[in-house]
């Protein structure tokens, strides 16, 4: 009996160890996978965080876009924030969603950090969010001029990522012209 008790839990543990090696191996991909890429993107409508006209994504249409789900509260939020400003400061056009958040918190969160977005929409509820499929905050997505997604990031950005993930979709979806 006791030599069970030893057995298998190095059984389990070595298991578990051999999934992660086989993982890793294998190249998974970790939260950049999405069932959505390829997909057409979510519309939305979203009252913005500035009062000014709602926030929709038919007003970028024909053109790439990076969609970026945040909160005041998010640490990891505030970690990639650097990263953010850097791409819109490069002419990225990013369009914030403030997810489950106060409008107070977030406008206070954009005053110390800087505003990368050219539009935040405030997802109170949480619909878009759900419509998107995010998993948590931050997630990122890249909007391609012709409405489908073509990347996901479903944690904080970080240059490895937006070296290797988000400049090249932006890259590969130049603007429609008119």
């Amino acid at each position: 009996m006791r030599r069970l008790l030893i057995i298998v839990p190095v059984l389990i543990l070595s298991s578990l160890f051999g999934l992660f090696v086989a993982m890793i191996l294998r190249g998974d991909k970790g939260p950049s996978v999405s069932r959505l890429i390829g997909q057409e993107a979510a519309v939305f409508t979203l009252e913005s965080l500035d009062g000014a006209k709602p926030v929709t994504l038919a007003d970028y249409a024909g053109q790439p876009v990076v969609i970026n789900f945040f909160a005041s509260w998010c640490t990891p939020c505030r970690a990639e924030h650097p990263i953010l400003m850097d791409l819109a400061a490069q002419g990225v056009t990013i369009i914030g969603i403030n997810y489950k958040d106060k409008p107070e918190a977030a406008r206070a969160f954009i005053e110390q950090l800087g505003n990368p977005f050219v539009a935040i929409g405030e997802d109170a509820n949480g619909r878009t969010g759900i419509d998107y499929g995010i998993t948590g905050v931050p997630e990122t997505f890249v909007i391609g001029a012709d409405g489908k997604i073509l990347a996901n990031w479903a944690s904080p950005l970080d240059l490895s990522i937006v070296e290797k993930r988000i400049m090249p979709a932006l890259n590969s979806a130049p603007a429609l012209s008119d």
